[in-house]
């Protein structure tokens, strides 16, 4: 969560007016600003499939958890072009439908409501499968479906779908390789309901095979990843180029680099005491109001700091530095941007204690166990 904030921060304040990620532009302090929140969304998901699989062991009920996983999955997809689309763009006229991240644990949770039908092991090979094979399908388009081209665009490729005459949905996270990485997140849970497995060197080991297997394809250049790395002159550029893996969709090599390390975290966190990470774990319960409302934060923060020193406060109203008319003066230095993360950070922290607190006291609302 605090990462994904970092990210979207940069979003609304930064002055590189491009992708951190393209090479020809960027710099080594951009693009590790922007490389290390990949980690976020691959994470989010597969522990979406793991909480799925130990919530359903602790109630032993799985008609419960599939109408929770329907429900919420729901809630996702509706949130995502109202609530979270206004928070974007202050003028959303609901004609330009961005969905991202939450557009695909919603489609995520609803798809894995129905595997979990099946045997732990056939969801986990399913969702390997997913992962591992989905890149073999690079090089199909939607225009090679015809009328139903729209479906693959969803399912792969998130290209612009048109809707209707002005109406456009934009899927720039296409479900495939996603419904994967919570199918493979639900068998985790299994695999961690071990004690044995739990132990801080089997988490680690698991983290390094992934990476190992994730240098290997990457040095290949064979198969992963539609982008090849490349050489350049400069060693850390050869390195960003190696790193700089597809996200729209993630390919396989992609969420190799990012589950690896994450899970060779997970096991070094292990010995250390929980009550060091308060602060992070108050986050992590209460992810989708944090989600939404710190959007809100950071866009209504951007426009008070433009009011505050004359800056283009009607453009910002409509979004980022994404914005094609934002004055290319516009923004402000990494440093500056990580200042205006932790100010966000900060006024994140109070803002979530109370609804923490008001889900205790209102645990009879049953709506709010889906945020």
């Amino acid at each position: 969560m605090v990462l994904m904030t970092q990210d979207h921060t940069r979003d609304f304040f930064s002055n590189a007016h491009f992708s951190p990620t393209h090479l020809d532009k960027t710099s080594l302090a951009l693009f590790l600003t922007r490389w290390i929140t990949h980690f976020c969304a691959p994470v989010f998901v597969v522990l979406a499939g793991t909480s799925t699989y130990l919530w359903q062991q602790r109630h032993g009920d799985q008609s419960s958890v599939t109408g929770f996983l329907l429900q919420r999955g729901a809630l996702l997809i509706v949130l995502v072009g109202s609530v979270e689309a206004w928070a974007w763009n202050f003028r959303y006229d609901f004609t330009d439908i961005h969905v991202g991240v939450l557009w695909a644990i919603g489609w995520s949770m609803i798809f894995l409501a129905g595997l979990i039908r099946l045997p732990v092991k056939a969801v986990t090979l399913t969702g390997i499968l997913m992962m591992v094979l989905h890149n073999l399908s690079d090089g199909i388009t939607p225009a090679d479906f015809g009328k139903l081209g729209f479906l693959w665009s969803i399912l792969h490729t998130g290209d612009p779908v048109t809707l209707a005459d002005g109406w456009v949905l934009n899927p720039y996270y296409p479900l495939i390789p996603w419904l994967g990485v919570i199918a493979v997140g639900y068998g985790f849970g299994q695999l961690i309901s071990n004690h044995d497995f739990i132990k801080p060197q089997a988490l680690i080991m698991l983290g390094l095979l992934l990476s190992l297997l994730f240098i290997g394809l990457r040095y290949s250049n064979w198969y992963g990843d539609p982008t090849i790395w490349r050489i350049y002159p400069d060693p850390l550029f050869t390195l960003m180029s190696f790193l700089n893996c597809h996200k729209y969709p993630p390919s396989l090599l992609y969420l190799l680099m990012t589950l690896g390390p994450a899970l060779i975290g997970l096991g070094v966190l292990q010995g250390f005491p929980a009550n060091r990470f308060a602060v992070l774990q108050l986050f992590g319960r209460t992810p989708l109001f944090f989600y939404l409302l710190h959007l809100y934060v950071i866009h209504l923060l951007a426009i008070l700091v433009a009011a505050i020193n004359d800056g283009p406060v009607s453009i910002l109203l409509g979004g980022g530095i994404w914005l094609a008319n934002l004055p290319a003066d516009y923004g402000f230095s990494l440093p500056w941007v990580y200042g205006f993360w932790l100010i966000v950070l900060t006024v994140m922290y109070p803002l979530c204690i109370g609804f923490e607190r008001l889900k205790m006291s209102k645990a009879h609302w049953r709506w709010l166990r889906l945020f």
